[in-house]
């Protein structure tokens, strides 16, 4: 479904958050029933049990899921105001998660509405809080109850560094319970979380190939409330987790808190903060808390810098050093042009939600030209250029939907990727030799596997085509599409047309004109019709298979009952539930054109063509279908090796030409063209 709007304020844009409560029921509903009925509130949705802890192991320790009022002595939500040291990692690989919350806590407008303020322990308190994500375009309320996993009383996940505060726990539940467990949260990137708490939009570089100005791009990114978040690649498993001489951590997140730049030995240095979400664990190069450098910079500025420094996972490094010892840099804009000097631009968002289904739309990357084509398609009419260049300016966000829930299933992130093409004027849906012939204008860097893959593009005015892809065909996955332009820009899916163009059958020729084919023909049907001169569905299977066993282009194992029911109901003008001879040799006619097209596709001759190939097959039948219908007859028609064989092509086209007649019937009705009588419309309706 396509959507559009005007992108401008990321998480300040305050749409009303939808409850996710399988009854419906919003966490002022909840609240104020349990306050009615003095209990403490037991989530249905999120139970205390193992299975909301881990769905592939046992747990492995005794846990027992306490309240903070059992905890200790005076719980309370937020101490002393939401801060980047209430957020120490346990025994969950969450890290990623707690690096995005710790950047969230920089950004107070952006955290109220993640952490809503309006919840205690003790005025209204009924066991029950709540927390709003951004997921698929819309903001979620997720309600919890206040029943955290401990061990001996203490915490075992996410805790604060003060015993009795709890929102960045209860926070870590909430957002569990929205991909379904919490091992679920184990391993992911810092931006995934980013933007679920902003739904802003991503961007990633790499420290050896970065910019020359990148240290400008974070300061201004911070300065204009971007999250960030960074990271050291590990080359093995063996390294995930491993520390360094230096105090780092491999394969392990953290979040970019501050930047300044300090005069040291008369010149500048750019320095950067970098936290742990650990709470511990911190560099111990240059620049760290009680290194020599602090004392040789001007003591106001060392004391404005360093007046909150201790060891609580927090740290200075020069850029340099940060730029040689980290790998990846992760900025989430809360807009779009958080990274332009013209604060007041707004940029346009087009929005698509859409599916990989093997068999009709799961076609892979460029690498499978055969099937390429076969992903979905969208247009983007770029026709002003920015305000101040000739070009425009886009942002495309590719996201896979709801992987991290699938993992219990046995499902994970697949490696997505988009490219982008010029595009031709008129085609509704762009074919296999297009693509064989056309580079590309511009696409993802990389096919990798992460909830999303975004890239800023900078291209002429003018009209393209973006095909998203998984890496492999036959891959399935639901994802949405967000097109970022400055200008207003038209988008629309490609091949979203169903129409037909069916011409008339021709007359049947008189007796004395037949071919010898159609001399045959009528001699085999006299012989099987009987004296009513006629046939059955039963009867028709016996010609067709008859006749078209004699044929050796042609390798099936026969015509079901059921697709001579519905070539009965497709030339049956006279509502009999019988074909006469002369509607069987119109029938014919059209076989004989049906069977070439399958031929055409039927390279190999093994008597099937790649379910891949139906939209042309049909396009070249009269008939358009619109990716949703090719997905739903990928479905139902394709084997296991995404082929049709001859008898379910005959039966997906006859049915499909016997619905577009019957719909042209009705649309002449309602136009007034013809007339018809009760039993003909209900004929017509139920061959729908």
């Amino acid at each position: 479904m396509p959507y559009s709007s005007t992108l401008s304020g990321g998480a300040g844009k305050k749409a009303k958050a939808v409850s996710t409560q399988s009854d419906g029921r919003s966490f002022e509903e909840i609240r104020q029933d349990c306050l009615r009925k003095g209990i403490l509130f037991e989530d249905p949705d999120f139970p205390a049990v193992d299975s909301t802890l881990f769905y592939s192991q046992s747990v492995p320790i005794n846990f027992e899921w306490k309240r903070p009022k059992e905890l200790c002595d005076n719980p309370k939500f937020i101490l002393g105001g939401a801060s980047r040291t209430d957020i120490c990692q346990g025994q969950l690989g969450d890290c990623w998660l707690l690096a995005a919350i710790a950047s969230l806590t920089l950004q107070k407008e952006t955290l109220a509405r993640v952490v809503p303020h309006d919840q205690e322990f003790d005025r209204g308190y009924a066991g029950i809080f709540h927390f709003q994500f951004w997921k698929h375009n819309q903001w979620l309320d997720v309600v919890v109850d206040d029943r955290l996993p401990a061990v001996r009383n203490r915490l075992v996940f996410v805790h604060s560094a003060d015993n009795n505060e709890f929102w960045s726990a209860l926070l870590e539940k909430a957002y569990a319970k929205v991909h379904g467990s919490y091992e679920s949260l184990k391993g992911g990137s810092t931006l995934e979380a980013m933007e679920d708490f902003t739904g802003g939009v991503g961007e990633m570089y790499e420290t050896k190939q970065a910019p020359a100005n990148l240290f400008s791009i974070l300061r201004k990114a911070l300065d204009r409330g971007s999250m960030l978040g960074c990271s050291i690649d590990i080359t093995s498993s063996a390294e995930s987790e491993a520390r360094t001489s230096t105090g780092l951590v491999k394969g392990h997140a953290y979040s970019v808190t501050g930047l300044e730049e300090v005069n040291y030995r008369g010149q500048k240095v750019q320095l950067i903060r970098v936290r742990n979400p650990w709470g511990q664990v911190e560099w111990n190069g240059r620049w760290s808390d009680d290194s020599r450098e602090w004392n040789m910079i001007d003591k106001a500025d060392r004391d404005r810098i360093l007046r909150h420094a201790k060891d609580d996972g927090e740290f200075w490094m020069e850029f340099d050093d940060f730029k040689a010892n980290y790998d990846k840099i992760e900025i989430c804009n809360l807009t779009p042009d958080s990274l332009t000097d013209n604060v007041k631009r707004k940029w346009e968002v087009n929005m698509f939600e859409g599916n990989w289904i093997r068999g009709s739309t799961a076609g892979g990357c460029r690498n499978f030209i055969d099937t390429f084509w076969t992903n979905p398609q969208f247009r983007l009419n770029l026709q002003d250029a920015d305000d101040d260049d000739d070009q425009c300016s886009v942002i495309v966000a590719l996201m896979q939907k709801n992987r991290r829930q699938l993992r219990k299933e046995g499902m994970d992130l697949e490696a997505i990727g988009f490219a982008m093409y010029d595009a031709p004027d008129d085609d509704d849906h762009l074919g296999k030799d297009f693509f064989r012939y056309h580079a590309s204008k511009a696409r993802s860097r990389t096919y990798i596997n992460m909830r999303e893959v975004s890239e800023r593009f900078t291209l002429p005015p003018g009209k393209y085509v973006l095909v998203p892809t998984t890496f492999q065909p036959h891959h399935e996955a639901d994802f949405m599409l967000r097109i970022f332009s400055e200008k207003a820009a038209g988008a629309e899916e490609m091949g979203n047309s169903v129409d037909a163009d069916l011409p008339d059958p021709p007359m049947p020729s008189a007796p004395e004109d037949e071919t010898d084919e159609e001399k045959g023909l009528r001699r085999l049907f006299e012989q099987i019709a009987g004296s009513d001169q006629a046939i059955s569905a039963k009867e028709l299977q016996q010609v067709l298979n008859g006749v078209l066993s004699r044929r050796r282009e042609i390798k099936f194992d026969g015509l079901t009952l059921n697709t001579c029911h519905s070539i009965i109901n497709l030339m049956d003008v006279d509502n009999t539930g019988q074909l006469e001879f002369q509607e069987f040799k119109i029938f014919w006619e059209k076989l004989k054109k049906w069977i070439m097209l399958f031929l055409s596709f039927d390279t190999d001759r093994s008597g099937r063509m790649s379910s891949y190939e139906l939209r042309i097959a049909l396009k070249a039948a009269g008939m358009h279908l619109n990716t949703k219908l090719l997905q739903l007859l990928g479905l139902r028609f394709s084997d296991k090796n995404y082929d049709i064989d001859f008898d379910d092509y005959l039966t997906c086209i006859v049915r499909l030409e016997n619905m577009f007649r019957v719909f042209q019937a009705m649309d002449k009705y309602k136009r007034g063209e013809v007339t018809m009588n009760m039993h003909q419309f209900l004929f017509l309706s139920m061959n729908v």
